[in-house]
């Protein structure tokens, strides 16, 4: 079976089989998230380190074509797993991210038309 023939039914299975991560260790990880009030969303960490943010550094190295290519795809990369995973609500956020970003982009290219 392909991936895109699984059916939630499927994942709920393979997820009994083999849970992603240990129930105790997911909480220790939410509670952080929830201590360190992390925007997992707006602005995750693991993107902000250094001097520049990733998604920045990512739009300064391809054209204006390839970044709205690349914001389209993540908004449907989200959009494709929000109900595999677990994490709905943040997926769709997610998803709602680079679409606004996606957006921006559009309107600000548009402004001299």
């Amino acid at each position: 079976m392909s991936i895109n023939q699984a059916t939630p039914q499927d994942w709920n299975r393979i997820r009994q089989k083999q849970p992603a991560t240990d129930e105790s260790l997911m909480k220790v990880y939410l509670d952080m998230a929830e201590a360190e009030d992390v925007d997992v969303v707006n602005k995750p960490d693991h993107y902000n380190t250094g001097n520049i943010e990733c998604i920045d550094a990512i739009e300064e190295s391809m054209s204006s074509v390839a970044f709205k290519g690349y914001l389209k795809g993540n908004c449907m990369k989200y959009l494709w797993r929000y109900d595999y995973k677990g994490k709905q609500v943040e997926d769709l956020q997610k998803a709602q991210w680079y679409l606004a970003r996606l957006l921006n982009q559009v309107v600000f290219e548009n402004e001299d038309i």
